[in-house]
């Protein structure tokens, strides 16, 4: 009998040995969509865990759910690491209007901006200046700013493709904005949301006072696109009309959290290692599911479909949930600090922190010669309609991972609707569509494959063609 089962296994390894890297990538998707997990352990992660800002019982309960399921998959190795990180909590709602004259009030959708300080307990009125940049503000100066509110009005720029690149174009005046403000003698900074539609929901994220003094930080807070277009329109009508917000957001101290890691150890390779991961941490206002819960389960099920379409990586291969990448970064740097001081050899990571819609492909960080490779996996990738494969950004969580001879990339779905949902009340798990959230997990699971089969260092075009 044990001759019989000995000679199964090798028949079957024998088969999954000759197969084609095509076949194998329509092994890999054909699972995730008829046999995929990541929508389910979404739910639960959105439906019932919920919001999990650092320093949350909801990213407390998020940690403890993502180890035991990494648990389940008969892993070689899963385990908790350590990480302080900051805890902020929002408080009770804020709320926020528009006086044009005492006693007539229009009220507008406001939420604090995380790190924010609190308004005083009685709320925070003054007259309003609104300006598009930094520069215009340094053209004031202090005499058209002193004692009033910096309102920033920036709005992402419409006629780029690429939403990210409109975002980055302007999430500076929310996350540097308060300081550039305080410079001018503001009492307060209210921010328009980075959203490309216009809509009642503000967005918050994250922002900074540059180690200021506690008495020198101003209260900083999020308005809709649509009352951000109203407060502007009012404003070139009457420069005079105030505005009044209140929020009682505060800044504790730093709480224990962790990482989730989990582990497939490399059959030929095992102290090379390649890691795939997204952030568990999320901001409070919806649930998180496309930034970053989507990343999270996708991740996780990587490691999941390689174990179910029989693939036994050459080298050490992680899942790796960081903590705290919203607002801090701690989760991705003590990571690589960790790394670093092991000595660990990590030669790839891929990271998924673009939302849970269709996968267009992924950007690269990486040597000339390591994307030449990529390119010449491209043809695998058609029939998946994968076609985006361009040098550029990774994820913030595996940049400090970056060496001079090491590839990182970044999943790369669609954008366009991804900045509708993102830091505000409606990121939730009725946005996620099951089918591109699978797609996801299946086109990083091939990359996550042809990088382990072939390695970072450049091979011919002849031999990817050729399987």
């Amino acid at each position: 009998m044990k001759r019989i089962l000995l000679f199964l296994i090798l028949i079957s390894s024998s088969i999954s040995f000759s197969q084609t890297d095509q076949e194998v990538l329509k092994t890999i998707y054909t699972q995730s969509l008829t046999n995929g997990k990541s929508y389910d352990w979404l739910s639960h992660l959105s439906n019932q865990i919920g919001s999990r800002l650092s320093g949350s019982l909801g990213a407390e309960r998020a940690v403890a759910y993502t180890k035991e399921e990494l648990d389940k998959l008969g892993l070689d190795k899963v385990w908790l690491q350590p990480v302080m990180v900051p805890k902020w909590v929002r408080g009770a709602k804020e709320f926020a209007f528009i006086e044009t004259k005492p006693g007539k009030t229009t009220n507008v959708n406001i939420c604090a901006l995380g790190g924010s300080v609190a308004t005083p307990a009685l709320g925070l009125k003054a007259e309003v200046v609104e300006v598009q940049n930094f520069e215009e503000l340094e053209a004031l100066g202090t005499e058209n700013i002193k004692g009033k509110i910096v309102f920033y009005n920036r709005p992402m720029q419409a006629d780029l493709i690429q939403t990210f690149e409109a975002y980055g174009g302007c999430v500076n005046q929310r996350y540097k904005g308060a300081v550039e403000a305080i410079k001018f003698g503001a009492v307060g900074v209210i921010v328009r949301s980075m959203n490309l539609r216009m809509d009642d929901l503000p967005h918050t994220g994250s922002m900074t006072y540059d180690n200021l003094p506690v008495d020198k930080r101003i209260p900083s807070a999020a308005i809709s696109t649509n009352d951000a277009e109203l407060l502007s329109t009012m404003l070139k009508l009457d420069k005079s009309i105030k505005f009044y917000f209140k929020q009682s957001c505060k800044q504790l101290k730093d709480v224990q959290s962790y990482n989730v890691i989990g582990e497939i150890t490399g059959s030929e390779f095992p102290n090379e290692y390649m890691i795939v991961g997204g952030h568990l941490d999320s901001w409070d206002l919806g649930d998180g599911s496309h930034d970053d819960g989507a990343g999270v389960v996708q991740s996780m099920d990587v490691l999941r479909l390689l174990k179910e379409s029989g693939i036994t990586p050459k080298r050490s291969i992680r899942v790796v949930l960081f903590m705290n990448e919203e607002n801090g970064l701690r989760g991705g740097k003590k990571y690589a600090a960790i790394a670093k001081q092991k000595n660990e050899n990590h030669v790839f990571a891929l990271e998924s922190d673009s939302g849970g819609f269709t996968p267009r492909g992924f950007s690269f960080d990486c040597t000339d010669a390591a994307f030449n490779q990529v390119l010449s996996w491209q043809q695998l990738f058609k029939p998946y309609l994968i076609h985006y494969f361009e040098k550029g950004g990774s994820g913030a969580d595996v940049g400090p991972l970056k060496t001079e001879s090491n590839v990182l990339a970044g999943l790369r779905p669609d954008s366009q609707r991804y900045f509708d949902h993102h830091h505000a009340s409606n990121d939730t798990f009725d946005a996620i569509n099951k089918r591109e959230l699978e797609l996801g997990a299946a086109t990083m699971t091939s990359l996550i494959y042809l990088f382990d089969k072939y390695g970072v260092n450049p091979i011919s075009n002849k031999e990817a063609i050729k399987d």
